[in-house]
C-alpha cells in the first residue's frame, strides 16, 4: 500500500492506493489551508490501517506554492521517520499528467501558475497507458509556451494554472481539461511514484524551479 500526498497548490489531497486499487481518497478544493486540512485527511484515509503497513510515503515535491510544499514534504517527513518507512517525491506536473492516462493522441500540457503570465510546466504525452515526457519541469513565459504547443495537433491543458493560460494562450490545438480531472490529486501522486525511486524520510527534499517571492526581493536588494 502507498499513502500519496498532494498540498502543492490551492487543492489538496489525500489517497490510500493497494497496487491500481484506490483504497479511500479525499480531495479539497478550499484555498491555501493545507496546515489545517492535511492531517485529518490523512487520518481519514487511514482509517481502518496502520502506517507500519505501508510499503512508501508519496508526495508532491514541487513546482507550486512554496508554503503548500514545504507543509506536504515536512507532513510526510514526521510521518515516516516515526516508522522508517520510505518515501517517494513526485513532480506535482507529473501526477497531474496521470489524470489523463486513458486519452489517446494527446499532449498534455500541466500547468501551474507562476505568476505574471509565467507557468511552472512539463508537457506529456500518453502511449499505451503510460505517461510519457517531452520536456522538464520548468518555468515558461506564456508566449514560449504557445510557441512550443503550436505545432501539436491536440493539447489538454491542466493543472490549477489551466483555466488561466487557456484564456491567454488563444490556439485551436489546445482545449481545456474538464474540472474532474484538471487538478493534480492522491491518485495521480500514486501511480507516478510507482515509476520513481524510493528514498529516506532524511533525503525527501522540496523542489523549487526558482526562488521565492522573498528570496527574489532579498536579491534585488543586494543587487543595488
Amino acid at each position: 500500500m502507498i499513502l500519496s500526498v498532494d498540498s502543492s497548490a490551492v487543492t489538496a489531497s489525500v489517497a490510500l492506493t493497494d497496487g491500481a486499487k484506490v483504497i479511500k481518497n479525499e480531495f479539497v478544493n478550499a484555498g491555501l489551508t493545507h496546515s489545517e486540512t492535511l492531517l485529518p485527511m490523512i487520518k481519514s484515509v487511514m482509517r481502518g490501517h496502520s502506517f507500519k503497513e505501508l510499503e512508501a510515503i508519496a508526495v508532491t515535491a514541487g513546482p507550486g506554492s512554496f508554503t503548500g510544499v514545504r507543509i506536504g514534504i515536512a507532513t510526510v517527513k514526521g510521518l515516516a521517520f516515526k516508522d522508517h518507512i520510505p518515501c517517494i517525491g513526485v513532480s506535482t506536473l507529473e501526477a497531474i499528467a496521470y489524470n489523463f492516462i486513458n486519452e489517446k493522441n494527446a499532449v498534455i500540457c500541466a500547468v501551474m501558475d507562476a505568476r505574471r503570465m509565467q507557468f511552472y510546466n512539463a508537457l506529456f504525452t500518453i502511449q499505451n497507458g503510460a505517461v510519457k515526457r517531452l520536456c522538464t519541469d520548468r518555468a515558461i513565459a506564456l508566449e514560449d509556451l504557445r510557441e512550443e504547443i503550436r505545432e501539436y495537433d491536440n493539447v489538454i491543458i491542466a493543472g490549477d494554472g489551466a483555466a488561466l493560460c487557456f484564456e491567454n494562450i488563444h490556439l485551436e490545438n489546445a482545449v481545456l481539461a474538464d474540472e474532474k480531472r484538471r487538478y493534480q490529486n492522491g491518485i495521480g501522486v500514486s501511480r507516478a511514484a510507482e515509476h520513481n525511486e524510493k528514498i529516506s524520510a532524511f533525503h525527501l527534499a522540496p523542489v523549487y524551479l526558482r526562488l521565492s517571492q522573498a528570496e527574489r526581493e532579498l536579491k534585488l536588494k543586494k543587487e543595488k
